[in-house]
């Protein structure tokens, strides 16, 4: 891709991975996915919910996830035991996702995830070190 920026080169790989089944949130299939670019490197996230949610003895709300991760240098993924807030509209928690395996060592995403509407969505992303927002 001789004369092509690396910003133009994150895009084309950013919708790649779209293309690839990346795309945005669907909820027939109680999916998101999404793809975030980390320091010029797609970073395909993707959560499914796998079962119905339900309310712990402490007031949360326990929801079931399968999680994905994929980059050009690896993917990882499995199930999560995410916790809400209870009785709420939308609902938020944190995730600390380490890149290591997707190729991206040293590194790790802060992620903010909310829970509305049945879907798990990426609400805010920030890069360490350095305190980066990635979304």
């Amino acid at each position: 891709m001789t004369g092509v920026t690396a910003a133009k080169r994150s895009l084309l790989a950013a919708l790649a991975f779209t293309a690839l089944g990346f795309g945005a949130a669907s909820a027939q299939d109680g999916c998101t996915r999404e793809t975030l670019i980390v320091r010029g490197t797609p970073v395909a996230i993707g959560y499914c919910v796998e079962g119905a949610e339900r309310t712990t003895p402490t007031g949360e709300v326990a929801l079931p996830v399968s999680a994905t991760y994929s980059a050009p240098g690896g993917s990882a993924g499995g199930k999560l035991l995410l916790r809400f807030v209870a009785g709420e509209g939308s609902s938020r928690t944190v995730q600390d996702l380490p890149l290591d395996g997707l190729g991206l060592a040293g590194q790790t995403l802060h992620l903010t995830l909310v829970y509305a509407g049945g879907l798990v969505h990426i609400e805010g992303a920030l890069l360490t070190p350095g305190a980066i927002t990635v979304k």
